[in-house]
């Protein structure tokens, strides 16, 4: 009986969890952003405090979840993160990865959905953060080396989409496009849930049989140098790096399932 009431209660504290994500996103739009475009004119500045709203929002909805029960978590090396113009790729298990990353990376940069700037909880959070389309087409990896090159830490999930219910993991080309082109290390960050929540084409009030424990461990860098010099090519050293990237989080995946 302690068990059904437990899993109960977690679907009432996801469903509350993300009516108040909803609300909180609506609510930025229409009061908190306009009053930052109102009072802030300089645009570097008016993003800057826009993604430090957000990145506090985050922090808060995740306190929330873990509040109500619904989840516990861990964090690992995340003082690796206390830098400046990174790039952050992590794998995808769960729906709320990149509001874990958002929440404790500052300055935290993201390539967002088209659909997002259409959605009437998301358009203003990610136009206000500038954040990046991904449908810029050919301009996209010049966009996110640019910011980069801003100081930026550009979150980014090379698997392009949340890993299936098999936990296959095969990686798109952009990330290291990015990588290459800009000539910037990689900081890898292995995103764990156990037991699996919030995965690829499951329902949110689907909870797990018991509570959800994520665990975001940050690596050390990835050094793309080697690649560049070892290929002389920009393509081939991109071709390279997603291999090596799509074993690494392989590996990582079944060193913890073992």
């Amino acid at each position: 009986m302690r068990e059904v009431v437990d899993r109960c209660w977690r679907i009432v504290g996801t469903g509350l969890s993300f009516a108040a994500f909803g609300a909180g996103g609506l609510l930025l739009r229409v009061a908190v952003f306009p009053l930052i475009d109102l009072f802030v004119w300089h645009r570097k500045r008016r993003v800057a405090i826009a993604r430090e709203v957000l990145r506090l929002t985050f922090r808060t909805f995740i306190a929330l979840m873990r509040g109500v029960g619904v989840l516990r978590y861990e964090l690992r090396g995340l003082e690796r993160l206390n830098r400046r113009g990174l790039l952050i790729l992590a794998n995808h298990p769960s729906l709320i990865d990149t509001v874990f990353l958002m929440a404790f990376v500052r300055n935290a940069d993201c390539v967002v959905k088209a659909t997002l700037w259409r959605n009437p909880f998301t358009h203003g959070p990610v136009r206000a953060a500038g954040y990046i389309r991904n449908d810029s087409g050919v301009e996209l990896v010049e966009d996110c080396v640019a910011s980069l090159e801003r100081g930026g830490n550009l979150i980014i999930f090379p698997e392009g989409t949340r890993t299936p219910r098999d936990g296959a993991i095969h990686l798109k080309r952009g990330a290291a496009n990015i990588a290459v082109r800009g000539a910037r290390a990689v900081t890898p960050v292995v995103i764990r849930c156990t037991p699996p929540t919030l995965g690829k084409g499951e329902k949110w009030w689907r909870v797990p049989p018991r509570r959800a424990h994520f665990t975001i461990e940050v690596k050390e860098d990835i050094a793309i140098a080697p690649y560049i010099q070892h290929t002389g090519h920009e393509a081939l050293a991109a071709r390279q790096l997603t291999a090596h990237l799509e074993q690494y989080f392989i590996k990582e995946s079944q060193a913890h399932a073992a």
